[in-house]
This record gives C-alpha cells, structure tokens and sequence, in this order.
C-alpha cells in the first residue's frame, strides 16, 4: 500500500465546513465517497458528506466543524492508500515514477526523476540533470507522453526554453 495523492481542498463553501475539492484521480466517484479516510498534513480527515456541484466535489469532514476550521484547510492535499491493482489507469505513486529516466521524443536523454511536487494547478516532476539545475516538468498530458514501467523511461515533449527556467 503507498499513497496516491486524490484531490486538494480550493476553499470552503457555506457556513458548515464544507470544502470545495479539486480532483487529482481519474476516478472521482470512486475516491470521494463518505466514510473515506484521507491522509493530509494535519493528520487523517474523515469524510462525513460528499455531494458534487459544478463537477467538483463538495465534502464534509468530521474535524472541520465550521466555516473558521474549514479557512485553514485551503490547499491541504487529500491522499488515500491505495494497492496496485486499485490505481486508475492515470494515477502514479510518487514512488513508482522516481529514479525513472526523462528523455524527448528523439530519444535525448534529460535526466532522472528525483521527487514528485504536488501543487495548486497540477503534479510537477523535478529531474535531476547531469552539471546543471534541475528541471521542472509540469506532469501534464499535453508535455509527459508517454511512461514506459518496463524500460524504466518516461518521453516528454518540451516546448522550446523549459529546460532554461
């Protein structure tokens, strides 16, 4: 069991702590259910209500009683333990995509995976790169092409100046 990080708390919604979550996982219905237990950075969060509005869902926890404990939630990531045989077929463990070589689409080598970071917007792979900074790849379908477990390759296609930044 690892864990696979499933959405991360926007803002709060009402006067009842709800929070406003942006999903993270191809499989939504699935990860957001009453009862789900997350792991986060403030410890366990229990979901008590979940109801969806405007495609996002809507979940109430246990510990966050109010509006004032739900303001100090924005941003926290919600993570759930999950088995390789429960992963959607877009979700990594951090673990699993670590120590993994990047190259381009013609085969260039860039570097090797170091760490995932989790932020607002989307995942971002942090490759460690021979005599220079490392790079930052946004893990995005529209740059991370293709992740081949087997020979243990991950193929982006960068636009022009990333690897600069």
């Amino acid at each position: 069991m690892a864990e696979v990080v499933v959405g991360r708390i926007v803002r709060p919604h009402g006067l009842r702590g709800e929070l406003i979550v942006e999903v993270r996982t191809d499989d939504p219905e699935a990860r957001f259910q009453p009862g789900t237990v997350y792991a986060t950075k403030h410890g366990p969060l229990t979901a008590t209500t979940v109801r969806w509005h405007q495609g996002r869902p809507m979940v109430g926890f246990a510990s966050v009683p109010d509006r004032t404990a739900a303001e100090l939630m924005r941003g926290v990531l919600l993570s759930v333990d999950v088995g390789e045989d429960d992963l959607g077929e877009d979700e990594f463990r951090d673990d699993d995509l670590e120590g993994l070589a990047v190259r381009d689409a013609d085969g260039a080598e860039i570097g090797t995976v170091a760490r995932i970071e989790h932020g607002a917007g989307h995942e971002t792979l942090v490759v460690k790169r021979q005599g220079t900074h490392p790079a930052r790849v946004p893990f995005v379908a529209e740059m991370v092409k293709e992740i081949d477990f087997e020979t243990g390759v991950i193929t982006v296609d960068l636009p022009p100046g990333l690897l600069e930044l």
